[in-house]
């Protein structure tokens, strides 16, 4: 998927980004940044790998402890504190499992990344999943980003 696209259309639509990546990394936003004008529309983005950090970026340890870490609330509560910290008009939200067992987060879906994307001006949620079924955990992030990516052109 096209990341120039998805900062072409933030651009002249006016609106701005924020980012709370886990299981990604960081993909999203580097993919973000690799195009010129990025600048303008992200704000911020956090990778927050551990529960420690998605819980002082705003994420609710109630939501991790009652629907675990790997799932679609969570990915809410990343999306929308995100976005609340930045005051953008999206936040995106990424937790899963891509190809590992997480012995410190035993519970949710393995194999499963879940998005949310958290747009401000409507307060609504869009979400996504997406089966991790690559090889490598590489080839995994770039189905992730190109579903988000998809996902962002088509909310502009």
């Amino acid at each position: 998927m096209d990341a120039k696209k998805l900062v072409e259309k933030l651009i002249e639509n006016n609106k701005t980004i924020s980012t709370m990546e886990s299981c990604t990394g960081g993909a999203l936003v580097s993919a973000i940044t690799d195009i010129e004008g990025a600048s303008s529309i992200l704000k911020y983005s956090a990778v927050t790998y551990s529960n420690e950090f998605k819980i002082k970026m705003g994420v609710s340890k109630e939501v991790i402890d009652k629907y675990s870490v790997y799932s679609k609330e969570t990915a809410d509560e990343m999306s929308y504190n995100i976005s609340k910290f930045t005051n953008s008009d999206y936040g995106v939200g990424i937790t899963g499992k891509l190809n590992r067992v997480d012995e410190n987060n035993p519970y949710g879906k393995n194999n499963v990344v879940f998005i949310s994307i958290y747009d401000k001006e409507k307060n609504k949620f869009y979400n996504e999943s997406v089966k991790a079924i690559k090889p490598s955990r590489k080839e995994n992030k770039k189905l992730v980003i190109d579903k988000i990516i998809e996902e962002m052109i088509e909310i502009l």
